[in-house]
């Protein structure tokens, strides 16, 4: 009865878990705030400065720029904006949804600074002779048209401002919305569509504190303009002068073919690591199934509870988080695996198992935070997106992977169900030793038992010398193709429903006075043009080619303007995420394991991180700041492989008193690879399963940056494998040289009895 009433327990668990899931996840995924690049929207990031030179901005003005630009972007209608103030006087705003992109950055940028001038230009009256919220907008009685009106504090000024106007020979009273220096009444009047809102003949005093706005506004555009002069008045004047620094806005087609083809990608990608795992290691394997399922359904939860905003690349880093799930259990299922085969029953093997990998998983999963958290503190958006993701991620496959795994696997393994059928745990027969023999984990044999890394080491040092002097080569000869995110300037993609023709392209953007200085035509069938310009287009030449676009093709193009200080900061920030995260890695791992091993890691990480450069050098792929993420993302990844094969030299010096000959430390570098190498080859490829599926089915956006990754994780696997573990060896050996008696004291304790020294 126990056996088949653990079993009951393990279904009903399954059964509730999934019935939960399956009850709620279109709320979830519903409740999902989906971000710019996802659903389309508009993102600007303002620089705050003084009106007028002397001027000197404060925290108050800026916090009381923030109040105003909110009440503006309450009147779009958008849902949940978000208005963060930042450092050095910055605001930044983020709209996702928003229709009309270009009416957004019309309104958020509006001084809305209202005066009332005589036809020379005098100003008579200004925003605050205004009485706050009386702004209307209205309908003229006789002629049903629309106007706006608002109330003025002092009827008597009113009166004696326009009994002046009446008595000049140009009786007219002009309404001015942030009037600038130059503008003139003489020179705009004669134009179609002058500056100024309107300008009304005065024929006598006016003793009333009512003004009404109109003559302007026609039809239903004209009911929208008079509406958001009035929402503009209301809003109150800016204090300050706002100068765009960086902005990006997604057309909605954009938003959603990103969407769709990425969450194809990724179903597509986790279908297959399923298939993968239940094929490879079969009741763990379901087990780790049902863990990654609900690692997906509980990261999204914890997203929605953070109220966090859901970027392409946060889509990918949940995807990837896949991957990183998949390592943990894998950890602790090969360990299993190595217990049964040296003869422990299913209950010791678990036990044994769980106690053993549980160090190894955290240790591997506290470098990739690490690396998250610099990528937080030092990326933009998107990038923080990712990294907000990435830590989630990361949270939530320690929870499910280690925990809700083991209380899974813990009732299947003592319901004793099991105990006879070691293959439901991939392991056969014939694999399988005798307690009795004694034999110890670092003795079993693997199929890659003929393979001497330790001497394979030095001539890969070499091949990889060269490859990184070829690099080295490749990069000053042709330099990396830096994106604007680095370098400023604006860039621009478009996307028609037919084919597209270089000159054709080129030529409307002539028309409009907006010559790319690069252009390129890509995408299935020719359908995707992209631009380049090497300065930062104005908001006013962005409305331009946004409407010219628009009209030729049928949809709203994606705009990225990064202007100079942004583009150095972010080049600056990256460096910095870059050493900081590879500083905190060497002191982690040396206070975790020993000097020598941070010393190896960060090589190889360093190895890892310029194969991704050289490459995109070479193919002259863009770099831009998504690239950093990938590397950021790698370095902390990459890292796990190499933690968990330490971890395995770590066990293995602790059965020894002494090292006193270098072969020691061959057969330690030896086995402790040996023994890892499956799990090294199984967690990779699964992460290359997810990465190459985004790469060919995912949105192209974040093309590069799944390639950044691939190459990473290739050139990864290769450097724990090859370069850290048998460098650290080398470091050794070194250091057992030089010890005054040749012996290297490596755990000062005492031997348990199941212990033995390793010759």
């Amino acid at each position: 009865m126990k056996k088949v009433s653990r079993l009951i327990i393990f279904f009903l668990v399954v059964v509730l878990l999934f019935g939960g899931m399956a009850a709620t996840y279109k709320n979830v995924i519903k409740d999902v705030n989906l971000g710019l690049d996802l659903q389309g929207g508009f993102e600007v990031l303002y620089q705050v400065k003084p009106l007028s030179d002397g001027d000197k901005i404060d925290s108050t003005a800026v916090q009381s720029t923030a109040k105003t630009l909110e009440r503006r972007v309450n009147v779009l209608g958008v849902s949940e904006p978000k208005i963060q103030v930042e450092d050095q006087n910055r605001i930044r705003v983020q709209l996702a949804g928003v229709k009309d992109q270009d009416q957004a950055r019309k309104i958020l940028s509006s001084q809305a600074n209202l005066t009332i001038r005589d036809a020379d230009d005098k100003v008579k009256l200004t925003g605050k002779d205004l009485v706050q919220g009386s702004a209307k907008q209205e309908f003229k009685q006789n002629t049903n048209q629309p106007a706006v009106t608002f109330k003025l504090k002092d009827s008597d000024k009113f009166k004696k401002v326009t009994e002046e106007i009446s008595k000049k020979p140009e009786n007219v009273m002009v309404v001015w919305l942030d009037y600038q220096k130059g503008d003139s009444y003489k020179k705009e009047k004669t134009k179609e569509k002058p500056k100024y809102v309107s300008a009304a003949s005065v024929d006598k005093p006016i003793n009333s504190p009512n003004v009404e706005i109109s003559g302007g506004f026609q039809g239903e555009k004209g009911i929208t303009e008079a509406k958001q002069i009035a929402d503009l008045l209301n809003s109150g004047s800016l204090p300050v002068k706002l100068d765009e620094i960086y902005s990006t806005s997604v057309g909605a087609q954009f938003g959603q073919d990103a969407l769709q083809k990425t969450v194809f990608a990724s179903i597509i990608g986790i279908s297959i690591i399923y298939l993968f795992m239940m094929l490879f290691y079969r009741l763990p394997g379901i087990i780790a199934v049902i863990t990654l399922t609900t690692y997906v359904y509980l990261t999204l939860l914890a997203f929605n509870f953070i109220s966090g905003v859901l970027t392409l690349p946060g889509l990918a880093a949940l995807v990837l988080g896949v991957g990183m799930a998949v390592d943990a259990n894998i950890i602790m299922y090969e360990r299993i695996k190595d217990e049964l085969r040296i003869g422990r029953n299913l209950k010791q093997a678990y036990k044994k198992a769980n106690k053993s990998s549980f160090i190894t998983i955290l240790d591997a999963n506290l470098t990739t935070v690490l690396a998250a958290t610099v990528l937080f503190f030092f990326g933009e958006s998107s990038v923080k997106g990712f990294a907000t993701m990435l830590l989630l991620a990361i949270l939530m496959s320690f929870v499910t992977a280690v925990f809700l795994t083991r209380v899974l696997l813990s009732l299947i393994v003592y319901s004793n169900f099991f105990k006879k059928k070691l293959w439901w745990f991939g392991v056969k027969k014939n694999q399988i030793h005798d307690i009795n023999e004694g034999k110890d984990v670092s003795e079993l044999s693997t199929p890659y038992d003929r393979i001497d890394f330790m001497k394979l080491a030095k001539p890969l040092f070499a091949v990889s010398g060269l490859i990184i002097l070829a690099g080295v080569v490749i990069l000053f000869i042709f330099k990396l193709n830096l994106g604007i995110d680095f370098t400023a300037g604006t860039r621009i993609d478009a996307q028609s429903n037919h084919a597209l023709k270089q000159a054709d392209v080129e030529k409307k953007m002539e028309s409009i006075g907006l010559k790319p200085d690069q252009l390129s035509i890509g995408g299935n069938n020719d359908t995707k043009a992209s631009m380049q310009f090497k300065h930062d287009l104005s908001k006013e030449e962005i409305s331009k080619a946004n409407k010219a676009i628009k009209d030729e093709l049928g949809h709203e193009p994606t705009v990225n303007t990064v202007s100079p200080v942004i583009g150095q900061e972010l080049a600056k920030n990256a460096m910095l995420a870059v050493v900081l995260a590879s500083i905190g890695m060497i002191i982690y791992i040396s206070l975790r394991f020993e000097w020598q091993m941070g010393i190896s890691s960060i090589i190889s990480l360093l190895h890892d991180a310029f194969m991704i450069i050289a490459v995109f050098s070479l193919f002259r792929l863009e770099v831009d700041i998504t690239f950093i993420a990938a590397v950021l993302t790698i370095i902390g990844y990459s890292i796990n492989d190499t933690i968990v094969t330490f971890d395995r030299v770590r066990e293995m010096l602790r059965k020894v008193k002494v090292i006193t000959t270098e072969s020691q430390i061959d057969y330690i570098v030896n086995s402790a690879i040996r023994q890892t190498l499956t799990r090294s080859i199984n967690t990779v490829l699964t992460v290359v399963i997810v990465v190459v599926a985004l790469l060919l089915l995912g949105a192209s956006s974040i093309f590069n940056f799944s390639l950044a990754l691939l190459i990473g994780l290739v050139s990864g696997v290769f450097s724990s494998i090859f370069i850290a573990v048998p460098l650290w060896g080398i470091l050794k050996k070194r250091e057992l040289r030089k010890s005054d008696n040749h012996k290297l004291t490596v755990y000062k304790r005492k031997r348990t009895n199941d212990e033995k020294v390793l010759v």
